[in-house]
């Protein structure tokens, strides 16, 4: 019985051992090597003292380490924070701080940058080094030993630690509206049940081989890990660097199966792709936004073997629909209905559900719900409440994530995206919080005030622009704010437009107003 995470891969370990699990870039392990690893460094875990529910932070870009010690953390018990490898040492920090990371899992050029920040994370005992075989106990912070791996670790003697799907498995960080971003704690039956679900209705099977092309720190990257694992496919690990790179990697690995985000999906489509390798794809599937028509068209066209899937998802509940590719022709813009085992409803502010045509908030039940927010029960509370058209006669409630986007349900069952009630920017497939980028524009002292907003864009979805306001008498300097701002937030959350006003508008409330800026921004 598959009760935690790691019993995805422990499961092809046994019944598919010989085949090919993992390749990064010219090494490929076997699912037997795989489990060897992670089983082994799970033992490393726990020799260091690292305790049921202890976090695991992995800063790492996508290499056989980074898998090996995530599924190592769930193998000894732990919790693994996939750290996105673009994230600043601040932001970085703060994760770390957030949850009370113990063990940190990164490169020696990393922990360079880091250190510093390091030093305010009380929690810390441990930091592991890959990639090097010298010793680094001199590199210590002074409060934390440095192990290099594998070198210096020693593995504890017993079997692995065992819980119940209901225990917490990952914390996955995403942008909040508070402008800090906010952990998604997942548990087992989370990661198990998404695995299942999204494999059972992309078809997946033991042949195919799936490049993983989005970051593992984003739920649908890691998803390309699960649902392989969950049947006993190959995955190929990428580090995103051109789309050529990508068009390479297919052809090369015999590629059949590739998620990506809608504005990688436009660069993908303008490629010159081998004829074997287009046709070698069996599906191409969507998500973090819509998909313009015109990029689907293309792609429809350049993979005429594929099936396209078009995706919806949140990170509180992992998957949420997806549409049958034989309905894309009569509905390209529907996200679809409810992937296997979740219940999606669209419901008015008092609970009750929708007409058909009627605009609503999509609500997702069922077992890919997730624990809530770490450590922000505020948030967790506005988000997660109980499930709408509940029993009477049922005397406990079931937590639902209440989604924050409008959505329309037509007769037939099928949903379409309206549109975001609260603030959160998307692009490249990111949610980024405006505050987040505001916070950071405060920091350069070079304005006096801020906005950022999202504004559509048919390559990212949105692109982000700052209104701003000078200090005093003085002049926006705005290329030494975009200078100061590329050394303090990571590339997607960079502004690609700047406006300067005297005064930025305030509503009645004396908040600034949003909606104006919005729409002087698209005039």
């Amino acid at each position: 019985m598959r009760t935690q995470m790691h019993h995805l891969l422990l499961t092809s370990a046994r019944e598919r051992g010989e085949a090919p699990a993992l390749t990064s870039k010219d090494v490929t392990v076997t699912y037997a090597q795989l489990w060897r690893e992670v089983s082994g460094f799970g033992d490393a875990l726990r020799g260091l003292g690292l305790g049921r529910r202890d976090r695991v932070a992995v800063y790492l870009d996508k290499r056989i380490e980074t898998v090996t010690a995530i599924f190592g953390a769930s193998a000894a018990g732990a919790v693994f924070v996939p750290v996105n490898p673009l994230l600043k040492p601040k932001q970085v920090g703060y994760i770390m701080q957030d949850c009370d990371v113990r063990v940190l899992v990164t490169s020696p050029d990393r922990y360079a940058v880091l250190r510093e920040e390091l030093e305010q994370c009380k929690a810390l005992d441990h930091v592991i080094l890959t990639g090097t075989d010298e010793g680094t106990a001199s590199g210590a912070g002074s409060r934390y030993a440095v192990s290099s791996w594998p070198r210096d670790l020693q593995g504890a003697p017993g079997s692995a630690v065992e819980g119940i799907d209901l225990d917490m498995a990952a914390i996955f960080y995403t942008s909040g509206s508070t402008g800090r971003p906010k952990g998604v704690v997942l548990s087992h039956r989370n990661l198990i049940v998404g695995a299942e679900s999204v494999s059972s209705y992309l078809g997946n099977r033991p042949d195919d081989v799936i490049l993983s092309a989005l970051p593992l720190s984003f739920d649908a990257g890691f998803s390309q890990l699960t649902t392989a694992f969950n049947v006993g496919a190959h995955v190929v690990l990428m580090n995103y660097l051109i789309p050529g790179d990508l068009v390479r990697l297919c052809a090369k690995h015999r590629v059949t199966g590739l998620t990506c985000v809608p504005p990688l999906w436009i660069q993908i489509a303008s490629q010159a792709w081998p004829a074997e390798a287009a046709e070698r794809l069996r599906y191409f599937a969507n998500t973090g936004g819509k998909m313009p028509k015109a990029t689907l068209d293309s792609l429809r066209s350049l993979f005429p073997s594929a099936a396209p899937y078009l995706m919806y998802g949140l990170t509180e509940a992992f998957r949420s629909t997806y549409l049958d590719p034989a309905e894309v022709d009569r509905r390209p813009d529907s996200i679809g209905k409810a992937i296997p085992n979740a219940e999606i409803l669209v419901v008015r502010p008092d609970g009750s559900l929708c007409a058909p045509g009627e605009e609503g908030e999509l609500v997702h039940r069922g077992a890919l719900v997730s624990l809530g927010y770490w450590n922000n029960p505020e948030r967790t509370a506005e988000r997660f409440r109980p499930a709408p058209q509940r029993e009477t006669g049922i005397c406990t409630d079931e937590m639902a994530v209440w989604s924050g986007d409008a959505v329309v349900q037509d007769e037939e069952g099928f949903l379409y995206f309206v549109g975001r009630k609260d603030d959160m920017i998307k692009t490249s497939g990111y949610r980024v919080s405006p505050s987040e980028i505001e916070e950071a524009v405060y920091d350069t002292g070079l304005v006096r005030d801020v906005v950022a907003l999202g504004v559509e864009d048919p390559t990212l979805g949105q692109h982000i622009a700052l209104v701003v306001s000078p200090v005093g008498e003085a002049e926006v300097d705005v290329d030494a704010l975009l200078s100061q701002l590329r050394k303090s937030l990571p590339a997607y959350m960079l502004p690609k437009r700047v406006e300067v006003k005297p005064e930025i508008p305030r509503s009645p409330n004396g908040k600034f107003d949003r909606g104006l800026l919005r729409e002087e921004l698209k005039a």
